[in-house]
């Protein structure tokens, strides 16, 4: 009998449980299957839980994607936001057929989400980036490459092949540094510059202070920088090659004897690791004065990201921004900070910000808190263009490496395209900035 249910339910294309579109049908294969999802649940929670348990080895690698700043305030307004906005179907319309697909940047995609820039991958998963890379040029969905990655801007490029990708700038001080990174990021067809402003320094989050943890100091995410010919040149060292990773599992405290019995390999990534802090997120804190030295030198798109203020969004336009992420870093960095979705909202109550947007020279992005498919709806319909997802990939990483980030990708954007057609609607032209026709807000 399953044998037939799989047959029909594939053949059928208005199976039991079936939706028309792109990414809803998933859930039709996820029946058909007659088996639990890759990642045991669909439930962000319990992947959560997952990789919890999969990584209870090594606590420290949890906690360093799962950990926030000060009593965690920050990640539970993100959280809390989303509940104060409530969809309002519409019922009796002909929304069969739908799409989700969107244009960013001139660029058309298949849906509006982009995979949000994770440090140190390779401590929740043995392939790190390159899973991400691989799962992201399959599902072709936009990736943007952390600047603390545990592998070389050239290696995620190649695993990503024909992928769009962007690149996280964590700006050294050095600007013959930060320009060696720009070309290297062009080369290797990163379309986009993403500016991360809100982390000149790392903020206080107790679960790494707690447990020392903090892999950069053996020299592991900071592979971008190990293979940059002008950082090693100062350094006195040839770049490293795309091959020379940090070993799976992340184990601090074998690198910590290895250190103290002189090993010449560990010692000289803990020297090159300090020479890095010299560079980036060290406390240097940069102007909007000193972005003009990016806008002159990166001529494609520029992206920065961290913005929570209205007036903040309001410079970027006057700096020639072309767009901003509308992020506090997951709550990782300031503590009782605003949540991302009423800056959002702010934010696109301001008549320069829209006017901006309408024109198509000014794109709003939106970070933080996203879980879900109706978590996507809910910040499009405020008004941003395109979803960074964080967190949850990343477990999903942990769990089960590039299948788990694929199936973790479908599934919210399986229930965000379900949301979409169940609320009454047939695309994200007909929800995007329309917050007042398509929900309402409770307090």
């Amino acid at each position: 009998m399953a044998a037939d249910i799989v047959t029909n339910a594939s053949e059928e294309p208005k199976a039991y449980g079936s939706a028309p579109g792109r990414w809803s049908g998933y859930a039709r294969e996820l029946f058909a299957s007659r088996r639990p999802p890759v990642l045991g649940s669909v439930d962000p929670d319990k992947i959560e839980a997952a990789a919890r348990e999969k990584l209870k080895d090594s606590p420290g690698s949890f906690g360093f994607v799962f950990g926030n700043a000060g009593s965690g305030e920050t990640y539970r307004n993100n959280r809390a936001a989303f509940g104060k906005w409530q969809i309002v179907p519409r019922m009796l319309r002909d929304v069969t057929h739908r799409t989700i697909e969107t244009t960013l940047f001139g660029v058309p995609h298949p849906s509006p989400l982009i995979i949000a820039p994770i440090g140190c991958q390779g401590i929740l998963h043995e392939d790190g980036e390159l899973a991400t890379a691989r799962a992201a040029e399959k599902l072709e969905i936009p990736i943007i490459l952390s600047g603390a990655s545990t592998r070389s801007i050239e290696a995620v490029a190649n695993a990503n092949g024909t992928g769009h990708r962007w690149y996280q700038l964590y700006w050294p001080v050095n600007d013959g540094i930060t320009l060696s990174l720009l070309r290297r990021a062009k080369t290797s067809g990163y379309s986009a510059l993403v500016v991360t402003v809100d982390t000149m320094a790392i903020g206080w989050r107790p679960f790494d202070v707690d447990s020392a943890f903090l892999p950069f100091l053996h020299s592991v995410g900071i592979q971008v920088a190990l293979s940059d010919p002008e950082f090693m040149k100062a350094q006195g060292f040839d770049p490293d090659a795309d091959t020379d990773i940090p070993e799976f599992p992340y184990d601090p405290l074998k690198l910590d004897e290895l250190y103290l019995k002189g090993d010449e390999k560990t010692r000289r990534g803990v020297r090159l690791a300090a020479a890095w802090g010299q560079q980036a997120v060290n406390g240097v804190f940069r102007t909007w004065e000193h972005l003009k030295f990016l806008r002159q030198n990166w001529d494609n798109t520029l992206i920065v990201k961290g913005i929570v203020s209205v007036e903040d969004a309001e410079l970027a336009i006057d700096n020639g921004v072309d767009a901003i992420v509308v992020s506090n870093h997951g709550g990782r960095q300031v503590d009782g900070s605003i949540s991302t979705l009423l800056a959002l909202e702010r934010i696109m109550q301001s008549p320069k910000v829209k006017a901006a947007q309408a024109s198509g020279k000014f794109t709003v992005l939106f970070d933080s808190g996203v879980r879900s498919g109706a978590d996507i709806f809910r910040a499009i319909a405020i008004g941003a263009q395109g979803i960074l997802l964080g967190r949850t990939y990343a477990y999903a990483l942990a769990v089960a490496g590039q299948a788990g980030v694929e199936a973790h990708i479908k599934s919210i954007l399986a229930e965000f395209e379900l949301t979409l057609g169940l609320s009454g609607y047939r695309s994200i032209r007909e929800i995007q900035g329309k917050a007042g026709e398509v929900m309402i807000k409770v307090e």
